[in-house]
Parts: C-alpha cells; sequence; structure tokens
C-alpha cells in the first residue's frame, strides 16, 4: 500500500471532516524522527508548531 496516497488522502479527507464540522484547527502529535509521515502531513498544510518530551516512570 506504500506509495498510492492513501494515507495523504485518509489524513486530508479526516482533518477537513474536523474543520467542517466547525473546529478552528486541526493538530496532531507525530514522531520527528519519521520522515515519511512527517512528510504527508507538510503536503497537506501541516505545520510544526512545537515539540514536547515525555518522561516515563
Amino acid at each position: 500500500f506504500k506509495k498510492k496516497g492513501y494515507a495523504t488522502s485518509t489524513v486530508a479527507h479526516l482533518s477537513q471532516k474536523i474543520l467542517d464540522e466547525g473546529f478552528q484547527f486541526c493538530s496532531l502529535y507525530t514522531d520527528s524522527t519519521n520522515p515519511t509521515s512527517n512528510s504527508i502531513y507538510k503536503k497537506i498544510g501541516y505545520y510544526e508548531a512545537g515539540s514536547s518530551i515525555v518522561y516515563k516512570l
């Protein structure tokens, strides 16, 4: 299923659905070391707005 556009299409559709339901923005968390998913998100208009660090006990 790689390189067929399924992930891009799905994320774009779901993101637009959220906006169409009246939300002002749509955000997501991603692994910054995963260039494949990050390129998909950037392609459809997402941009990096910050980062976070998680500490597990």
